[in-house]
């Protein structure tokens, strides 16, 4: 299972939020590039950005931290957050990025995507974020009705290459995250899921790996910013 460091980039800093309140933002580096680096030095696999100001604006806004981190590291990355359409998809992965990850337009646009899925193969994914499983969008600033299994469901035969389920209750809470929501998904689906939110202890990467269903990863901010994770030894435990 791939531990997926976040960096989450509000006006060009890295921070985490509270359950997705942009009011309830913590600074942890005025430099994402060099906390990127961090993340590659201590082993990374994969690096998880999220624009969290293109989210709500629905276009790119941090671009040039985004650019400044992947200039930087070597590691692949994915990225979310206010891609909208075939142009902005394809310059940032003409930029370096190795996946894209389309989550409003999952729920407003799915054609879009599947549509991006086929001329991109291997490096589109779609970002499902729910509060009490049902889709939220812009965001996370509108909850739709759309239930979330359903949506992984609707994409199972478009060649989407992950399914990034995040669970805005748990996020950035240090609560632990919804291992049997998250299972239950990965269960629905031939998709690879990766877990996101609550994340906080190695136990709980533990208890993904180990919750029967097969998922391709783990996205985890908070903890390794406030140490409650160390990313080292998170990385041995999980490969080992």
């Amino acid at each position: 299972m791939i531990l997926y460091p976040a960096i989450d980039l509000k006006d060009g800093k890295a921070v985490r939020l509270l359950r997705g309140d942009m009011e309830k933002a913590t600074v942890f580096n005025d430099d994402p590039a060099a906390q990127a680096m961090e993340f590659v030095e201590a082993g990374c696999d994969w690096l998880h950005l999220v624009d969290l100001n293109g989210a709500f604006a629905g276009e790119p806004v941090n671009a040039a931290a985004v650019e400044a981190i992947l200039e930087r590291t070597k590691v692949p990355a994915q990225l979310g957050g206010g891609i909208r359409d075939m142009a902005t998809i394809e310059r940032w992965l003409d930029k370096g990025l190795a996946r894209v990850i389309l989550g409003t337009v999952a729920v407003e646009n799915p054609a879009l995507v599947r549509e991006a899925a086929k001329a991109f193969p291997g490096k589109i994914a779609v970002g499902i974020d729910a509060r009490d499983g049902r889709v939220a969008t812009k965001g996370w600033a509108e909850v739709t009705d759309v239930d979330a299994v359903d949506l992984a469901r609707s994409f199972e035969d478009d060649g989407v290459a992950a399914i990034i389920y995040t669970d805005i209750n748990r996020d950035g809470a240090m609560q632990g995250p919804n291992i049997d929501y998250t299972a239950a998904m990965a269960r629905a689906v031939s998709i690879p899921v990766i877990a996101s939110g609550g994340v906080s202890s190695l136990a709980d990467l533990i208890a993904l790996r180990d919750c029967g269903a097969e998922l391709n990863g783990a996205i985890s901010g908070r903890a390794l910013y406030d140490g409650a994770i160390d990313l080292k030894d998170a990385l041995a435990a999980l490969k080992g």
